[in-house]
Order: structure tokens, then C-alpha cells, then sequence
């Protein structure tokens, strides 16, 4: 008999590459799909979509029930909300019930997507490691805010008995980026020829089809409790346009911004949407998660876990070929 995954957020980038992970492994597949939500990211996998909510106990472990391992990747990702009560209902609240919901229903293992953006980081270029010291008041913006509450929510979960593997994706790239991320925004912003000029910040890339992967070996390998970074390659923006220029032929920003100024524009536009409503064209949380360089370690996920490293410049290629196909592009 196949072994049944339940996944969340499977409609989104990292969810649906999981999907696609798991159902070339040959496992069954049951995914968490909210009343509305947009399943083109599914469509034509042979997949179980079970209608339900992170918010919904009842629904969880009827849900879970059959299941042998869950992956938790849903989230509200995004750098502005208008109302930030409800990504803390999401993102912490959420984490919580399906904890519970999969401690009621004894799965085999739970494998939860944090974020590197809950990790310690010195900002100076050292890549932060799953151990760098951090604290709540080092987060910026209410989106890494919940999501550190919520990996410390749900690793209390292993003193219960849980099975539970903690990841924490860097900046994943590729195809199915369907919002687009905020990192997928800058690759089509870049498309789209609307990217005159660069911050001085980095990043630590890996190819989405990895990220997802790993999410796999930490069900398989990983050890209860512990932390382990998804991550590739550290590479400054300027870095990132450079391979985007290679890529497509296309010129790369030569401009460097300075970065008070574009903090001082990003506290206007914010004090703008609260009034509007409507997302902010620079939204302030991220100019200042840009003050510092996002680097991070993956060592150990490569050593215990055996994640791939594969090309991120080849990820950014089906990133842009993604976009392209997909109507993106204007022009």
C-alpha cells in the first residue's frame, strides 16, 4: 500500500514543487486546499485536494487521518497586509492546529517550512546558521514576526511527541512561482524592463526543485527537533541581475540606489496604503530586511540531509522561461 503526504499550501510555489517531488517518489498525495483558492498549480496531477482550513480543527484531522506524513508549507507570505491580526491567524494559529491535528492523528513524521528570515543573521556578509542567536525583536515586518512565533510553536510540539523536522527555505527560484514571490516579482519586474536600479543587498538562492527536495530528506533523514537550512548559493542582487542580463540578453541595472533615501520613500508609501488600503509600490519591510545581507549556511542540510546544489543560474532561467510561458511578460 503507498504511503499517503499531506500537504499544505500546495496551491503556492514551494507546496506545488513538493507535490511534484512527492508524486515522483510514488506517493499518494492529499493537499489542504482553502474555498477559492486557485489550483492551477495542481491541475492535472493526480492529486487529492481536500477542502478545508488551517483554522478549521475538525477539518485537520479528518484530513490527516490515513495520512503518514505531513508537510506544512502553507503561509501568508507577503511584505505588506493591511491587516496583520489575520497573518498571525494564519501563520501562528494555523501552525498550531494542524500540530495538534497531526499529534491526534500519530503521523509517522512533520516536516514544518519555516524560514531563514527567523534565524539569527549577522548582516555583514557572515552567512547565519541554523545556531546564529536570535531573538523576536530582531525580525522585521509582521510576516517574519509570525512565522518566528510560529516555528517556536511548533517545536514545542516535540516535547509532546511529535515527529517533527523543522526547514528553512533561503530564496527559492524556478517555475510555479504563481503570485509571484517577492523575489519572482523582482525577476519579472526585471522582464519587464521596470528595474532602472539596484539596492546594495544579497541573498542566498536555491533552485525551488531542491528546496522541495529537501523538504523530502528531512522527512527521510532529518532528526527530530532540529533545524536545517535550504539554502544554495549567497550572491549579492547585483550578482542576481548579472546572471538575469546573461540569461536573457537583456541589460542589467548599473545604478546603485542609496539606501536612506529609499527607507525615507518607503515609510511615505506605507503611511500612504494605510489610508489607501491598497500594497505599496516600496514596502518598508522590505527596504529594511535589504540593510542586510541575507547570506546563510547550508552545510548542514548537505551533510545530514544530502541536499542538492544544483545551478542556480539554471534556476533562474526556468524562473524566467516560467514567467515568459505564463503571460508575465508584457511585450
Amino acid at each position: 500500500m503507498k504511503k499517503k503526504a499531506f500537504v499544505t499550501g500546495a496551491t503556492g510555489f514551494i507546496g506545488a514543487s513538493i507535490v511534484r517531488e512527492l508524486l515522483k517518489d510514488g506517493l499518494e498525495v492529499r493537499a489542504l486546499v482553502r474555498a477559492g483558492s486557485n489550483t492551477a498549480n495542481l491541475a492535472g496531477l493526480d492529486v487529492e485536494l481536500w477542502r478545508g482550513d488551517l483554522l478549521d480543527q475538525d477539518s485537520l484531522r479528518q484530513g490527516l487521518k490515513g495520512c503518514s506524513v505531513l508537510y506544512h508549507a502553507a503561509a501568508d507570505y507577503r511584505l505588506w497586509t493591511r491587516d496583520p491580526a489575520e497573518m498571525y491567524r494564519i501563520n501562528v494559529d494555523g501552525t498550531v492546529a494542524i500540530m495538534e491535528a497531526a499529534l491526534h492523528n500519530a503521523l509517522e513524521r512533520v516536516v514544518y517550512t519555516s524560514s531563514v528570515g527567523t534565524l539569527g543573521n549577522p548582516g555583514n556578509g557572515t552567512p547565519g546558521t541554523e545556531v546564529t542567536p536570535v531573538a523576536l525583536p530582531d525580525m522585521v515586518g509582521h510576516y517574519k514576526k509570525s512565522k518566528f512565533l510560529a516555528e517556536r510553536a511548533a517545536a514545542k510540539f516535540v516535547a509532546r511527541g511529535l515527529p517533527l523536522v523543522i526547514v528553512n527555505p533561503s530564496t527559492p527560484v524556478g517555475p510555479l512561482d504563481v503570485k509571484p514571490t517577492p523575489t519572482g516579482k523582482i525577476i519579472v519586474d526585471f522582464l519587464n524592463r521596470k528595474m532602472p536600479a539596484y539596492l546594495d543587498t544579497g541573498l542566498n538562492i536555491i533552485a525551488v526543485e531542491d528546496c522541495a527536495r529537501g523538504h523530502i530528506l528531512a522527512a527521510e533523514r532529518g532528526r527530530t527537533g532540529e533545524k536545517y537550512i535550504l539554502g544554495n548559493s549567497n550572491l549579492t542582487l547585483r550578482d542576481i541581475f548579472g546572471m538575469l542580463s546573461e540569461i536573457t540578453g537583456q541589460s542589467a541595472p548599473k545604478v546603485r540606489l542609496p539606501y536612506m533615501p529609499i527607507l525615507l520613500a518607503a515609510y511615505v508609501n506605507e503611511s500612504l496604503s494605510r489610508i489607501t488600503g491598497k500594497e505599496p509600490l516600496i514596502p518598508l519591510a522590505g527596504v529594511q530586511m535589504a540593510a542586510k545581507y541575507m547570506y546563510f549556511d547550508s552545510a548542514k542540510a548537505v551533510r545530514e540531509l544530502g541536499l542538492s546544489q544544483t545551478s542556480v543560474k539554471d534556476a533562474l532561467k526556468r524562473a524566467v522561461d516560467w514567467f515568459r510561458v505564463n503571460g508575465y511578460v508584457k511585450g
